[in-house]
């Protein structure tokens, strides 16, 4: 499906990416620390699907989920203290680049087009996680959450990215599966994509967040890229 807005862009020159969603399917290995917290506490797991929708808003969005617990709860600290560890050492146990991608990447290198990530994980596992999987090599520029001193939605991550990758912010693309990327690629002066293939969460409809495209799939994505 396509957004009604006309699909029109400057010069493309880089595709920039969100991560977790778009480029990786990290949700079984986020899942499972969450659950793995879970029986520690002799508590049963929960399904990935349930678990699946809130990776995009990271320790907040599962802790949130498994224990009801929020950011301001007094336990928050120890819990996600305890997520990010369990997670960092299963961060490529079962976490996967999204079908389609690999060509998607193959083409645009092959068309000369750079791409890059940008994503609001932390380095500490975005570096690892896009090294092990392959992506880290080829990218023109990996920015995580606390490259910059903020994170999406603000426009600082995408602007860094296009700073390292030599490009002009209006000559970039930003693709991503939450209404964040879309309002960070608006916000930076680049044309949006939103992906429907990632976690969406629980908010607002992907039809609402103004993105300039929506896709369906990496093919669709690609098809586009390639008719500009």
């Amino acid at each position: 499906m396509e957004s009604s807005r006309p699909a029109q862009a400057a010069e493309i020159r880089t595709v920039l990416f969100d991560l977790d969603g778009t480029l990786v399917d990290s949700a079984p290995d986020l899942a499972g620390a969450t659950n793995e917290m879970l029986v520690a506490r002799g508590l049963p797991a929960l399904p990935l699907e349930f678990l699946r929708p809130m990776v995009g808003a990271g320790a907040r969005g599962m802790m949130g989920l498994a224990f009801q617990v929020a950011p301001q709860d007094p336990r928050f600290g120890a819990l996600r203290a305890e997520f990010f560890d369990r997670y960092e050492l299963r961060l490529l146990q079962e976490t996967q680049v999204f079908a389609g991608v690999p060509e998607l990447l193959d083409a645009l290198s092959h068309a000369g087009l750079a791409w890059g990530i940008v994503t609001n994980k932390s380095e500490r596992f975005a570096l690892p996680l896009t090294a092990g999987l392959g992506l880290a090599v080829r990218a023109a520029a990996v920015v995580g959450g606390d490259s910059t001193p903020h994170t999406k939605p603000h426009p600082a991550p995408l602007l860094e990215a296009a700073r390292r990758a030599g490009v002009a912010p209006e000559h970039c693309v930003y693709v991503g599966d939450d209404h964040r990327d879309i309002l960070a690629g608006r916000a930076a002066g680049m044309f949006t994509v939103a992906v429907s293939w990632g976690y969406l969460g629980q908010g607002e409809a992907i039809e609402d967040w103004g993105a300039d495209l929506i896709v369906d799939t990496p093919a669709q994505l690609l098809a586009w890229l390639q008719a500009q």
